[in-house]
């Protein structure tokens, strides 16, 4: 059985207080999780970490991050590094984030050298990849997954592909309230593990973790929860909600 993880990504969200709440709320509600199977991850902005890293306690929940620079010190004024996150005992970082793809101009190489920086320090990359509106409304939704992939991570040794989890994020469902359906859904999910099948064989694709990532919230995680190929959600305004949150993480087939 694959992993079955709800990672909530908070963006540049919440005051200090706000966050402190949240943290709270989240805390006392994965009491409330039916199953044991399901790993939470919080990954709140940087300046929050410490204080999550209190709240997540003895495993209660995960900390991870939103970014990463690709270098581990130096003079990169405003940035933070795999090393830093490290030694404050950090276990996952978001890299590839459409809006990180959009707004800052990164690339699939980008994303790549970041994949590398994180596993030097044994951080586990959480990898976005996914089509914008146009790229579906044109059918290249498929190359577009395929180029993603081929053109750097399938240059990674195998046990080193198998530590990344990725998240399949439909860049047009993204804070737009749209969702794609469970079927296509799981039509790239599936696409997604064949690739990795092609290129590195049944094992490592039967247990990669595929997760979605687009207006998945506590209305519809259950259905997208039960296709085959989708191993949870990363999750965005709605893991700034507590009560969802950790209703999302209740989806999981019983």
């Amino acid at each position: 059985m694959r992993r079955q993880i709800v990672a909530g990504n908070w963006k540049m969200n919440l005051r200090f207080s706000e966050a402190e709440e949240l943290l709270n709320e989240i805390a006392e509600g994965v009491e409330e999780i039916t199953s044991k199977n399901v790993e939470l991850i919080v990954c709140p902005p940087f300046t929050y970490l410490e204080m999550a890293m209190d709240f997540a306690g003895e495993g209660a929940f995960s900390i991870g991050t939103q970014n990463v620079n690709e270098k581990d010190f130096g003079a990169y004024t405003g940035e933070i590094s795999a090393p830093m996150l490290k030694s404050m005992e950090i276990e996952y970082c978001i890299v590839g984030h459409s809006e990180r793809r959009k707004y800052y101009g990164e690339t699939d190489e980008t994303v790549f050298r970041k994949v590398e920086a994180l596993q030097k320090s044994d951080l586990t990359p959480i990898v976005c990849i996914g089509e914008t509106l146009e790229e579906r409304e044109a059918n290249n939704h498929f190359q577009v997954i395929k180029k993603q992939l081929e053109n750097y991570l399938f240059t990674l040794q195998p046990l080193d592909f198998s530590g990344i989890i990725f998240a399949y994020e439909p860049v047009w469902a993204i804070g737009t309230g749209k969702t794609a359906t469970p079927n296509q859904a799981q039509e790239i999910h599936a696409y997604i593990r064949g690739l990795i099948q092609e290129k590195f064989g049944k094992e490592i694709a039967r247990k990669q973790v595929i997760l979605y990532g687009g207006s998945c919230n506590a209305t519809n995680a259950k259905e997208l929860f039960a296709q085959a190929d989708i191993d949870g959600g990363l999750i965005g305004g709605a893991s700034l909600n507590a009560p969802d949150f950790i209703k999302i993480a209740n989806s999981f087939a019983k």
